[in-house]
């Protein structure tokens, strides 16, 4: 349970990391980035010991880093594609309302 935990702070973190660094954050909200890095991580971390790598010799390491990249990958990919379209759809309507 211990691995659990770690893995779901540090995704926590970096969600909150690439929240802060992403230059298009007031596009959406704080929560997002880390809260799909928290659900991908934990998710991630039950199917590596469901698959029962936590306890092979040699893939005890899978279960503690593999869901870690997996959030933060997660909170990367979910961050650039709603700072995009966010952004875009924010555009168009700030357009629109001009043009009146």
């Amino acid at each position: 349970m211990l691995s659990l935990v770690i893995v779901l702070l540090v995704t926590v973190a970096a969600g909150f990391i690439i929240w802060a660094n992403d230059r298009r954050h007031t596009k959406y909200g704080i929560l997002l980035p880390a809260g799909t890095a928290a659900v991908v991580g934990v998710l991630a971390w039950i199917i590596c010991i469901w698959a029962g790598l936590g306890y092979r010799p040699g893939l005890t390491w899978l279960p503690w880093v593999l869901p870690m990249v997996a959030g933060t990958a997660a909170a990367l990919a979910v961050a650039v594609y709603f700072g995009r379209a966010r952004a875009k759809q924010d555009t168009r309507r700030l357009t629109a309302a001009l043009k009146i």
